[in-house]
């Protein structure tokens, strides 16, 4: 799930399906709307190695600048 806020400088996506495609969709969209990846955070319960969540956080300049 992401919303999108025109021009911010910051994106951060919630996934609750945490498999390789989804991971990868939300990752090359971002990108391909001048984001950089900055880190993802996964959430798992306790007794489980299996995340249940996983969240992306994203950065761009303020101006929509690359570099």
């Amino acid at each position: 799930m992401a919303i999108a806020i025109e021009g911010a400088p910051y994106r951060v996506i919630e996934l609750v399906d945490v498999s390789d495609h989804v991971i990868a969709e939300a990752l090359n969209g971002s990108l391909a709307d001048g984001y950089r990846f900055e880190s993802i955070h996964f959430v798992t319960q306790q007794g489980s190695r299996r995340p249940t969540m996983a969240f992306l956080f994203f950065t761009r300049s303020a101006s929509g600048d690359e570099g």
